[in-house]
Order: structure tokens, then C-alpha cells, then sequence
């Protein structure tokens, strides 16, 4: 397992990713994207549009995930400015303002992305395999120009 003279927090840490790894095995899906000496290199709108096109299984689930995400944005942008708008109305605090415009943010974007998810049905997709196909694809596709 480990070495005896591992410290404290080491052992830790080695058990609770052992832990979440039991119980979310996506993560190995991700690994050999996340975990590579060399990155992918960014893509474009232009790329993901012609991943969408080629893709008769996967694309359109992809292009529904980024329109999500999309929705996601803008509920994060609502809740952030009329949050800190109203705590700034009220406080004339800027402290508060800021920390109302971060949590504003954060709750808008949970909201947003309910909203979403329910909007398109996402949970009739399979958005994970969607991404992994995309990344998959652009691998392959930088592999071949190189």
C-alpha cells in the first residue's frame, strides 16, 4: 500500500482519493486527459462545430451540453449582479457587495444549470461519454497534424 515512513497527511490524502475513487469511477475516464505530460492543445468553436457535425451519436448530446452551459453562464451573471446590486443598494458595503456578487454567482449558476438540465432533459443524456468522445476526437485529430 504505502511506505511506513509515508506522513500523516500522505495517508490521508491516499485514502480519501482510494475513497472517491470507489464511488465515482468516472474519474478513470477523465485520467488520461487530466493526467498527461504533454496538454491537448485549445480548441476552437469552429473545432467542437465540426466534431458536432461528424459525430451523428455523440454530437448533438454535446451540443445540448454546451448550450446548458451557456444557460449556466448567464443564470451566474444574473444572480452575481442583481445579488451585489441589492447587497451595495442596501450596506454600501463593498465587502459585502463582493461576497454577495461571489455567492450571488455561485447560486445563480446552480440555478441556472437546474434550470437547464431540466430544460433540455439532460438526465436522458449521456453528456460524460459525449465529452470523452469530443476529447478522444480532438486527440486523434492534433495527433494527425503533428
Amino acid at each position: 500500500m504505502g511506505d511506513s515512513s509515508d506522513s500523516f497527511l500522505k495517508k490521508q490524502l491516499r485514502e480519501y482519493k482510494q475513497f472517491w475513487a470507489q464511488r465515482f469511477p468516472f474519474t478513470d475516464v477523465y485520467s488520461r486527459f487530466i493526467g498527461r505530460q504533454d496538454s491537448l492543445p485549445s480548441w476552437s468553436e469552429s473545432d467542437v462545430n465540426e466534431f458536432i457535425a461528424s459525430d451523428s451519436v455523440h454530437g448533438p448530446t454535446l451540443k445540448t451540453t454546451r448550450e446548458a452551459a451557456n444557460i449556466a453562464f448567464a443564470g451566474s451573471a444574473i444572480g452575481a449582479i442583481s445579488t451585489a446590486g441589492l447587497a451595495w443598494k442596501y450596506s454600501r458595503s463593498l465587502h459585502g457587495a463582493g461576497l454577495a456578487f461571489l455567492g450571488g454567482g455561485v447560486f445563480g449558476w446552480t440555478f441556472g444549470q437546474e434550470i437547464a438540465n431540466h430544460w433540455y432533459q439532460l438526465y436522458r443524456l449521456d453528456t460524460m461519454a459525449a465529452q470523452v468522445k469530443f476529447l478522444e476526437w480532438w486527440e486523434k485529430k492534433c495527433q494527425r497534424r503533428s
